[in-house]
């Protein structure tokens, strides 16, 4: 059977050549799409649709089936009207228009993508297009990329010809376009083949810039634990390493040049322990002012604002968990707040916080740029918590710090600093066994049940983010052990 090159699957291609493999030959091989990813995907189909509406005579012409949706193609193209995913086959290469817009006997195509601007990809997205309308006869006249505004505030209805703006990418398209025969071809001969292409392509991209990763993806097998590609900003370094057979961190020959923190890694690899910077950990600690308030955020975004003073994928939070320790021993007070309702939880996650939150000591939080950002849109949008949220923010410790700067480093945290590997390693305590337990499906799980009518899993949502600040409780506390 014929394999049949899609213009998604030749995106793919040009990111990761043996994903590209896996796709078409060991299908099986493909993991489940996440909740989070699923989200993703609908705020794109969101998009997709919103721009339907800038062409309100258009012909929508989207079914699943290729060659319905040619033939559907085929019966309407005399008519003169904007069509929405028309679809047009060459040579084994399919191709679904998001917008054709006729201009006179010509045509431009018009390309959603739910982004905030254009990438390369994109432009070979759309280089792909022209390709197989114009060896079906069509001519192009130009190209564009509608993407979301990334400047537009809502405020009141939304204004679909502000949040939606149009450049336009004749030129790149244009110039990618010279050598796309030499890449489908290629791509054609990697499908075809009965292996894999060696994992080292995934170093040697056509594409250096999109959204594919090999490692969530699973595009190189069996590789151990602490492999090359964990060391810390590793980058060309590990890619180099591997290109040349060294998988494991402790297997880096010693005149191999290092950074400190990848000394560190190697040194604990080779001799499985445990590196600590007493006086690194003590100076952290003492930054820490008592009562210490131990605080994490739980936010959505979406790509099309919902409320006012949104911009697109703004961060709304709806749900907070805070630990406060009054004294260094003594045992934490736990607060939690989770929005109940179906309008803007904003106001409301910003008036309970306040009620709970002490006028003196640290707020420590895990990689503050996250709660930092969140409290400075509160305060631009809510003016009259400017000061208060003012003086949280002169407050704010960050406990990524000392695992940031390797004060503290152990070989089990395989070169991250997340607290999802962290507590693991300096604890033994872990989220496997919780029945949410990470932040994309906490805030996907969230939205579907308050605007979605989704399942009731407000417990399951209180618990993960309470065992966010109980973890860094934990850790304070492991970190305290190692110093006395």
């Amino acid at each position: 059977m014929n394999q049949i090159l899609t213009k998604s699957k030749y995106v793919l291609g040009l990111e990761c050549p043996r994903h590209l493999w896996i796709t078409f030959n060991q299908p099986e091989k493909i993991r489940k799409v996440t909740l989070a990813e699923e989200f993703k995907f609908s705020e794109g189909d969101k998009v997709g649709q919103l721009a339907k509406t800038l062409f309100s005579d258009g012909i929508d012409l989207s079914v699943e089936n290729y060659s319905e949706n040619l033939q559907k193609t085929k019966d309407v193209m005399k008519k003169g009207r904007p069509l929405f995913e028309a679809g047009f086959a060459f040579e084994n290469c399919f191709s679904r228009a998001d917008i054709l817009v006729p201009v006179g006997k010509e045509w431009n195509i018009i390309e959603v993508k739910s982004g905030t601007e254009v990438k390369d990809i994109n432009v070979h997205d759309v280089s792909f297009q022209k390709y197989v309308y114009e060896a079906n006869g069509l001519k192009i006249r130009k190209c564009f990329l509608m993407h979301l505004n990334k400047e537009y505030f809502r405020n009141g209805k939304l204004d679909v010809k502000k949040i939606l703006m149009q450049e336009d990418i004749t030129s790149q398209v244009n110039l990618a376009i010279k050598d796309i025969k030499e890449r489908i071809d290629k791509l054609f001969e990697i499908i075809s083949s009965d292996k894999p292409p060696k994992a080292g392509l995934l170093i040697d991209k056509m594409i250096k810039k999109g959204n594919h990763d090999c490692f969530t993806e699973n595009c190189i097998d069996d590789l151990p634990e602490n492999h090359v590609f964990c060391l810390y900003r590793g980058n060309k370094l590990a890619c180099e390493l591997f290109e040349n057979g060294i998988i494991h961190i402790k297997d880096i020959p010693q005149h191999i040049k290092l950074n400190g923190k990848q000394n560190i890694q190697r040194e604990c690899e080779m001799k499985n322990k445990v590196y600590v910077d007493k006086e690194g950990i003590k100076e952290f600690l003492a930054t820490l002012k008592y009562p210490v308030h131990y605080l994490d955020f739980e936010a959505f975004s979406t790509a099309i604002p919902m409320f006012d003073g949104l911009k697109s994928y703004s961060q709304v939070p709806f749900q907070f968990s805070l630990h406060i320790a009054k004294k260094e021993s003594s045992k934490p007070e736990h607060h939690a707040f989770w929005y109940n309702g179906n309008g803007d939880p904003r106001e409301d996650f910003i008036i309970a916080l306040k009620k709970v939150i002490e006028e003196k000591g640290t707020v420590l939080v895990y990689n503050r740029s996250f709660e930092i950002g969140r409290l400075k849109e509160l305060a631009e949008h809510f003016p009259e918590h400017k000061e208060w949220i003012d003086n949280v923010l002169k407050r704010i410790v960050d406990l990524l710090v000392p695992f940031r700067e390797f004060s503290y480093y152990n070989p089990k945290q395989q070169g991250s600093a997340s607290i999802k590997d962290v507590l693991p390693a300096i604890t033994g305590e872990n989220y496997k066994e919780m029945e949410i337990g990470d932040g994309g499906t906490a805030s996907v799980e969230f939205f579907n049940m308050c605007y979605n009518d989704g399942k009731d899993v407000r417990e399951a949502l209180l618990k993960y983010c309470e065992l966010d600040t109980l973890a860094e409780v934990m850790i304070v506390e492991k970190l305290t052990e190692l110093v006395k």
